[in-house]
C-alpha cells in the first residue's frame, strides 16, 4: 500500500537511487532537530533557497526523516520530455508564475494536504539575493494554504549549498567537499491569524503578517545554524529580478 502522499514504490526507488548517492558524494552533513519533524500528518515545510541544488539536498534530509518532499516546480519541466514524466510521478506540483493559472498550484497543494503530503515550500519564491545569503520577503502562498487548512508550518533553514553550486553558475565546486547544514524549527504559531475567519478566506493583511511571521521562524533557524545575527529586516528582492 502506498503511503499518504507518497509517489509508487517504484518511483521512489527511482528517485533515491538517483538522489541520495550524489548527495553522499557531493557533501558532509550536519542536520540538527530532526526530532521536530513530524513524521505523520500533512504539514508544510517552509525554507530559504540558497542554489539549485539544496531542492536534492533538503529533499534527501526529508527522506531519511520519514517524509516524502511534494516539491512545488517550475511549470516548464513538466514538457520536457522524460524529466517531465519523472517530476509528475514523483509528486511534485507545477507552478505556473506570471499567468491566471496560479491559483492552480494552490489547488494541487492542497489536494496533497487532503492526503496527508509534506508540501515544501520556498516562500521567497527564487534563490535569495540578500548578498549575505538571508532570507527575503517572502510570498503568500504557503501562509494562504496554512490558514485556509490549518495544517502546521515546519520551518526548516539550511547552509552551505551556494559554497557547492552558486546562484546563476553551472559548474559546480565540488572540493574540498562541503558541509550541509539543516537546522529544523517549532511550527509558526498562525492561530492569531486563524482566529475569526469563520471558513472565510484570509484577507490581505492576514496574508503578509503570517508570511513575515513565517520568514522570520526560517530567518531565525538559519542565524543559529550559521552562528551569526539576523539583519533587522529582510532584504526586498529588486523588480527587475
Amino acid at each position: 500500500m502506498r503511503r499518504p502522499g507518497w509517489p509508487t514504490r517504484f518511483w521512489v526507488a527511482v528517485a533515491v537511487v538517483i538522489v541520495k548517492p550524489i548527495s553522499w558524494l557531493l557533501v558532509k552533513k550536519e542536520w540538527r532537530h530532526a526530532e521536530r519533524l513530524p513524521r505523520e500528518g500533512a504539514i508544510i515545510m517552509v525554507t530559504n533557497h540558497l542554489s539549485w541544488v539544496d531542492p536534492f539536498l533538503v529533499a534527501h534530509f526529508l527522506y531519511d526523516h520519514g517524509r516524502w518532499p511534494v516539491v512545488l516546480a517550475k511549470s516548464g519541466l513538466f514538457s520536457v520530455p522524460v524529466i517531465g514524466r519523472m517530476v509528475r510521478a514523483m509528486r511534485a506540483i507545477p507552478v505556473y508564475r506570471g499567468s491566471a493559472d496560479a491559483a492552480r498550484s494552490l489547488e494541487a497543494s492542497r489536494e496533497r494536504i487532503d492526503e496527508g503530503a509534506c508540501v515544501m515550500f520556498y516562500p521567497e519564491g527564487t534563490c535569495t539575493r540578500d548578498p549575505d545569503f538571508w532570507p527575503m520577503e517572502g510570498k503568500t502562498g504557503a501562509a494562504r494554504l496554512a490558514l485556509e487548512t490549518g495544517v502546521p508550518v515546519i520551518p526548516v533553514a539550511h547552509w552551505g549549498a551556494q559554497e557547492i553550486l552558486p546562484y546563476g553558475s553551472r559548474r559546480p565546486r565540488l572540493l574540498p567537499r562541503k558541509t550541509f547544514r539543516v537546522q529544523v524549527g517549532d511550527p509558526v504559531d498562525l492561530s492569531k491569524y486563524r482566529e475569526g475567519l469563520g471558513g472565510r478566506p484570509p484577507g490581505a493583511e492576514a496574508l503578509r503578517a503570517a508570511t513575515a511571521d513565517i520568514m522570520a521562524a526560517i530567518t531565525a533557524q538559519l542565524a543559529e545554524l550559521r552562528g551569526r545575527k539576523a539583519p533587522a529586516a529582510p532584504f526586498k528582492k529588486p523588480s527587475h529580478g
